[in-house]
């Protein structure tokens, strides 16, 4: 299969795109700057130069492409402008241009923000929405243009914190999330296992549904994802946010999806 993924210079399009070549798939990656991106030559990844917010700059990216997994976006330190900016109309110029192209499958990481709070409740994918920071927003925006659009076949994947594979993400947000109470539950997932969702939904003819999440087994106090890097648990100044954890099981009976890393103590024993 031949492969598009954006966002391949970052935490998960990277991991992603390098997974996808090992399995034997063609893949090119959508890169802003070829220069930052001598990583992805050497895993045998070629480079589409190409900006979202540019869109004469898609067309030759996309030509002749089975697949975009559109992973790029802006997310921490992005202002309601530049979220709206990249995270939306860059999607839509991109999802514009795969199906001129006639691109046979857009898939779209998303995330679980879009749920917004809801006292923490495991939250399914048909239940409203309801962000209010500028990142979730945005998604969500790209989200209902995406599935809205005629002529291509849009899926979307709504993802937990993603961690694992040598991905300092975990280290990143403790300065974000030290205000949180410690027994505060988080929805989380490897790196192999988001590649595991993706791979499973562009492998399905005819797959279900249209919106799936990716969750792993076992949802962790905040004390115990940071006790696994070494830090102490955050101090609860600001009381709990009750953000929607993420109920997986349609991606479970639909897919087949089981997680590699049910666990955050599993990926830990494995040194993962």
């Amino acid at each position: 299969m031949k492969i598009l993924v954006t966002g391949a210079t970052g935490k998960v399009g990277s991991r992603l795109a390098k997974r996808l070549a090992q399995r034997g798939d063609q893949v090119s990656a959508l890169v802003r700057d070829p220069t930052r991106a001598a990583d992805l030559r050497e895993a045998r990844i070629d480079l589409a130069e190409g900006d979202l917010l540019k869109e004469d700059s898609l067309t030759a990216a996309v030509r002749g492409v089975d697949a975009v997994v559109h992973c790029a976006a802006f997310f921490r330190g992005a202002t309601p402008e530049q979220a709206h900016a990249v995270n939306d109309l860059g999607t839509q110029h991109l999802a514009d241009a795969a199906r001129s192209a006639g691109v046979k499958r857009f898939i779209f990481t998303s995330t679980g923000l879009v749920y917004g709070a809801n006292g923490g409740l495991p939250a399914r994918e048909d239940d409203p929405c309801a962000p209010t920071a500028p990142y979730p927003a945005s998604k969500l925006a790209a989200e209902r243009f995406l599935l809205a659009l005629e002529g291509l076949d849009v899926h979307v994947l709504r993802l937990p914190f993603v961690y694992g594979d040598g991905d300092p993400h975990i280290e990143e947000a403790i300065r974000f999330l030290r205000s949180f109470p410690p027994t505060e539950r988080i929805s989380i997932g490897h790196h192999a296992d988001v590649a595991q969702a993706v791979t499973r939904l562009l492998d399905t003819p005819s797959p279900a549904h249209r919106v799936y999440n990716v969750v792993d087994d076992e949802a962790p106090q905040l004390a115990t994802l940071f006790a696994s890097v070494g830090a102490p648990p955050p101090d609860g100044s600001e009381g709990e946010r009750g953000y929607a954890l993420l109920d997986g099981r349609r991606i479970r009976e639909d897919l087949g999806f089981k997680p590699k890393f049910p666990r955050l103590a599993d990926a830990i024993a494995a040194g993962a």
